[in-house]
Parts: structure tokens; sequence; C-alpha cells
């Protein structure tokens, strides 16, 4: 319909992108952003103009959603290959050539300075997708070691950046689609096993490996010292067990019903270490309380269980097992953050998703949750 200018209306323009969200996952995306909002607002006030560049990535984000969501998911697999090749070009052009920045080297100049760790993100969920959907019906064990493969290698040269937390993010997103795909029960117990023996191996013998002079094959120094400093976070309080002292001090401080908004001492005297990025959550805890964090926990299960439904009812093999791994991605996130704040886990550098400062991830983040837009959609043209 026109109007008597012979303009297309403004809402008849937007109908189509609007009409391919889907509507519980918008909701809970918009929740989470405004509390991400909100404790960026408190949390960042003196960061110059840390809330506005907040707000505007989300923005972004969004906008990329939109984009990402109005390709079918038939396209999107045509993107698998070509998308992987290229990051894994990018990676082995950063182990040769790569920019170096606070001892890590993560980057490489294109024209543009690009870290092309994060295209893996996206790329590497994909790649595999579109693996298993070639070989629907006949998936023979070999399919899940060539699988494993696709999957070490950018893991393994991002491991070499070095760089934990994109490598297990990456990691992630690709064994959950080798487990959705139905990789045998016998093939995930005895790694589970001996990661569990692992653990408990390094628990009761902490004193000896973690001894001064004490050096683990594999890893790298700061990683043993991130464990060790997990496991005994008083070994070195003022240094390297600052930032986790801090953000258990910051959630404890918050109480059942938090300090109230704005009225945080460890958020606001800068106690608490990154309060804008890696540790927001520890902020987010002392204004907000427990009962803030049982909301925005609640906010982030409904997220995964909506991605979940939406994998469940997608209508191809691809669309599944894509839809389930970004679900599982969120969940990572979620998990280990909230974890590494809590004392739990490692500090490994992963952003908390629309809540902590970042244009990069809020990015990847804002296309993952348009590729769950695609497919949802994709299910109810089917459905019509």
């Amino acid at each position: 319909m026109s109007t008597s200018f012979g303009k297309t209306p403004l809402r008849a323009r937007l109908s189509p992108w609007l009409g391919a969200l889907d509507g519980p996952l918008a909701l809970i995306v918009l929740f989470l952003a405004c509390a991400g909002l909100l404790v960026m607002y408190s949390s960042g006030y003196d960061h110059g103009s840390r809330f506005s560049d907040h707000a505007r990535n989300m923005l972004i984000a969004a906008f990329v959603m939109l984009v990402a969501a109005q390709i079918p998911p038939q396209r999107l697999m045509t993107l698998a290959v070509p998308l992987y090749t290229a990051g894994v070009a990018l990676l082995i052009a950063v182990a040769l050539f790569g920019l170096t920045k606070k001892g890590a080297r993560r980057w490489v100049n294109i024209g543009v300075v690009i870290q092309p760790s994060e295209i893996l993100k996206i790329a590497m969920p994909l790649m595999l997708a579109w693996w298993f959907q070639k070989r629907e019906g006949q998936l023979r064990p070999l399919d899940f070691v060539v699988a494993g493969l696709l999957l070490a290698l950018p893991v393994g040269l991002i491991i070499r950046q070095p760089d934990l937390g994109t490598a297990m993010l990456v990691l992630v997103a690709g064994l959950s689609i080798i487990f959705f795909a139905g990789v045998s029960w016998k093939l995930i117990a005895p790694p589970a096993v001996l990661c569990l023996i692992g653990v408990v191996l390094l628990i009761g013998f902490e004193p000896v490996l973690c001894a001064d002079g004490m050096r683990w094959p594999v890893l790298h120094d700061y990683q043993q010292q991130r464990i060790c400093t997990l496991l005994d976070p008083t070994r070195d309080p003022l240094g390297k067990g600052f930032h986790i002292i801090q953000g258990m001090i910051g959630i404890g401080a918050g109480g059942f019903w938090g300090a109230g908004f704005m009225q945080g001492s460890q958020t606001h005297l800068e106690f608490i270490p990154e309060r804008t990025t890696d540790f927001i959550f520890a902020a987010f805890s002392e204004e907000f309380g427990l009962a803030g964090n049982l909301l925005l926990m609640a906010g982030f299960i409904a997220l995964i269980l909506r991605g979940l439904a939406i994998a469940l009812e997608a209508p191809t093999l691809f669309s599944r097992l894509l839809a389930g791994s970004v679900a599982m991605i969120f969940f990572t996130y979620a998990f280990v953050n909230m974890g590494m704040v809590s004392g739990i886990l490692p500090v490994v550098g992963v952003p908390l998703p629309f809540i902590s400062y970042g244009g990069t991830a809020m990015v990847t983040l804002g296309f993952a949750l348009g590729i769950l837009m695609s497919i949802a959609n994709a299910r109810r043209l089917v459905q019509s």
C-alpha cells in the first residue's frame, strides 16, 4: 500500500525485516540488553564514553542480527566452506606475521587490523554442520574423525597465539556439533574420565605442582599461573590472585538484595578490576545482589532453552546442528564468565554476553542471534 505521495510507508518497509524475528528470543535478548545497559551506566560512569559506546555496539549488533535473520539457512550453508577456509588462512597469517600486543599474537593487518579467531566462532559450527549435512543418513566413524581434525586445526592455531578463552569457545562450538550429530558415548566417556582424574590429581597435588620453579608441559607459564591461582588465590593476593579475590568480595558484598543501583562501594572505589569488561558480573552482583543474579541467570537460561527449542524444531540436519551449537556458545560464554568471576574457573578473558563491554564480541553474538532467528523463520515458512 502506498501513501498519497507515492511512497511506501515506513511500517511496510520494515515489516519484512521485523517479520523474520523470533518473538520470544527477541524479548529475552531485550531483557539482557537492558540489564547490560543498566550495569554499564553504573560501572562505567567515570570511563568517559564507555556507556554510549556500549549502547552503540548494541545497535550495531542489532543491525547485524536483523541482516543475518534475512539469510536463509540454505544460503548460510553455502558460506560454510569459504568462511572456514578464510578463517584458517588468516590464523596461519597471524602465526607467520601477525601483530603482537601484550605478549599475544592475535591480530593481522589486511588493510584493517582484525582478530581472525573471532571469525572461527561462527565459521566452525557452520563448517561442521555443513560436513554432517552432506553425510546425512550414511555417517561412519571416519566422518567423526575428519570432523575432529577440522576442529583441531583452528583450535590449535588459536591456542598457539595464545588465546585460551577464544580457543575454548571455538572448541565447545565444534564439540557440540559433533555431539548433536550422534557421536557414540563410547568415544566421549574415556576423555571425560581422564579429565576428571586429572582435576582430582591437580587438586590433591596442588602444593607440589604449583611450587615455585615447577613448569608444566604444553601450557604457557601464564596459563599455569591462572590454574594455580584458581586453586589458591591467596598465594599472591595483591598480584595474580587479586582479580579472583576482588570478584568474590564484590559478589559477597551484594548480599541478597544488593547495595542498590550506583551504590556499589567495591565497584565505584575501583577495587573490582576490569569492572566494565570481564568482571562486570561482580559489579552487577554487588549492586543487585543474589536476587538480581537469579533474574540474570534466568534470562540466560531462557535464551539457551529457546535456542535448543529452535534446534529441535529446525527443518534440516544442518539447521538443527547449527542452532544447537549456537545455543551452547551462549551457555559457554555465560557459564565461563560467571564461573571465573565467582572463583570456580580460571580467568580466561571471556565476556558476559550483552553485559560486558566489547565491540567485536557483541557483533559476533549479534550474528549468532541472527542465525537462530533465520532458522526459526525457516521453520515457520515450512509450516505455512
